[in-house]
């Protein structure tokens, strides 16, 4: 019993030097930040948070804080290729849903 709370000790200690760089609910993407962050030679993990007090569960995606900085810059790069990719994807949609909706077939 007491190797488990050495353990349970050890890495409560270990996230202790770790800060949250960001905090959402889904655990899919939380794994998604950990990778990209690693990719990147950022030490990263990812805690999973008890329920909050408005009922919703959620995933901190940690990294020590000497690193803090950078991964907000990873994150951020990351999150505006995203929103880039998304937008051409809804505009090439949004081209072809108004040519097909103005062809006249008289």
């Amino acid at each position: 019993m007491t190797k488990s709370s050495k353990k349970s000790q050890n890495s409560h200690s270990k996230l202790q030097d770790f800060v949250v760089v960001t905090f959402i609910e889904d655990l899919e993407q939380a794994k998604e930040y950990e990778n990209l962050l690693r990719t990147n030679d950022i030490p990263a993990v990812i805690n999973e948070q008890d329920e909050q007090s408005d009922g919703t569960k959620g995933v901190a995606v940690m990294v020590p804080e000497d690193f803090l900085d950078e991964a907000h810059v990873v994150i951020e790069s990351q999150d505006a290729y995203d929103d880039f990719y998304d937008f051409a994807l809804e505009d090439e949609i949004d081209d072809d849903f108004d040519s097909d909706l103005f062809d006249d077939e008289f």
